[in-house]
């Protein structure tokens, strides 16, 4: 595994669990897709680019009460 990988599930793992109320077992279990559709941002990524800072820091700011 990557360090990029591992910073990247971190961030994610987190922002799943504060946003959507995912416990580690949920986000594990859930595709890619799966958590884009989840977060709202399908029609932000583009297949295989990822998800930026900028989207990743828009989702933060908008949904950090949850």
């Amino acid at each position: 595994m990557s360090e990029h990988f591992g910073s990247a599930a971190l961030r994610l793992g987190g922002l799943a669990a504060r946003a959507l109320g995912w416990r580690p077992a949920e986000f594990w279990a859930a595709t890619p897709a799966e958590l884009a559709a989840a977060l709202g941002v399908t029609g932000e990524l583009e297949p295989g680019t990822g998800l930026d800072r900028q989207i990743l820091q828009r989702l933060m700011d908008t949904d950090h009460e949850r």
